[in-house]
């Protein structure tokens, strides 16, 4: 599509009319009408309002004349996995496995290997190939060549080794130690628990990337350990395969 097409999608999609659109973004009626009548196309700035206003890339807004790929891990990316800046906005370079909220999630290559592999891997390519694509590719993408000017010098990696004596100090019975923390999307971790009264409740952002893990029990089989964490607090649950019987055993503010 072109840009006149995709705004005028989005701002239908959204139940807005070119007046509200033209508010929101500090715009007269007008220049909106023009947009979508293809006389015209946003500035730069305008263009950033709109990707923040509809939560999409401004690629997306063009046309996607680009494919996007994360400059970290490599992966093909649509506007639902980019990763988001301190302020909230769209981050156009990464996935949100590989950089939330303004932080990078990696610092080490073999550690992201290994993340990537298992979900890589099929009947097609075993885990040796994929794990010799990687150590190939990724060196090319922006973030590995530039690690050392993008780096925190290791502030992130002391508080996910903090985190993890924080977890491992609970002791929740039947749970491993915990060794690694990796980025997982809210979305894909968001569990859905029964509560004492009956009612079902999940208690994570879908679009939010926290730092977690799984482990497999060691006194139950069949049974698995789920551990989010954040800046703001510790998530430990348990449930069976596809998430069955899930119970929540611990939420602690930090």
């Amino acid at each position: 599509m072109d840009t006149k097409e995709v705004l005028l999608e989005l701002r239908t999609k959204n139940g807005m009319s070119q007046d509200e659109l033209a508010e929101k973004i500090f715009v007269t009626r007008q220049a909106v009408s023009r947009w979508e009548n293809g006389e015209t196309v946003p500035n730069t700035e305008t263009l950033k309002l709109l990707s923040n206003l509809f939560g999409v890339s401004i690629n997306t807004l063009l046309g996607s004349p680009n494919k996007l790929i994360c400059q970290c891990c490599g992966m093909p990316m649509e506007d639902e996995i980019l990763g988001r800046n301190k302020d909230g906005s769209i981050n156009e370079e990464y996935c949100k496995w590989c950089y939330a909220d303004g932080t990078y999630t990696y610092s080490n290559m073999d550690d992201l290997i290994d993340v990537c592999v298992k979900h890589m891997a099929s009947e097609e390519f075993s885990e040796e190939q994929c794990r010799e694509y990687l150590k190939e590719s990724l060196p090319k993408l922006n973030y590995w060549k530039k690690y050392e000017e993008l780096s925190d010098d290791g502030q992130f990696d002391e508080f996910k080794k903090q985190l993890i004596g924080e977890i491992n100090a609970l002791r929740v019975e039947g749970m491993p130690e915990v060794k690694s923390l990796n980025a997982l999307v809210g979305k894909f971790v968001n569990i859905e628990y029964t509560l004492p009264s009956g009612m079902k409740a999940k208690f994570l952002n879908d679009g939010t990337t926290y730092l977690g893990t799984q482990l497999e029990s060691e006194i139950v089989d069949g049974m698995c350990f789920g551990v989010l964490a954040n800046m703001d607090f510790i998530l430990i649950c348990s449930y069976e395969k596809d998430c069955v019987n899930s119970e929540l055993l611990l939420y602690k503010k930090r």
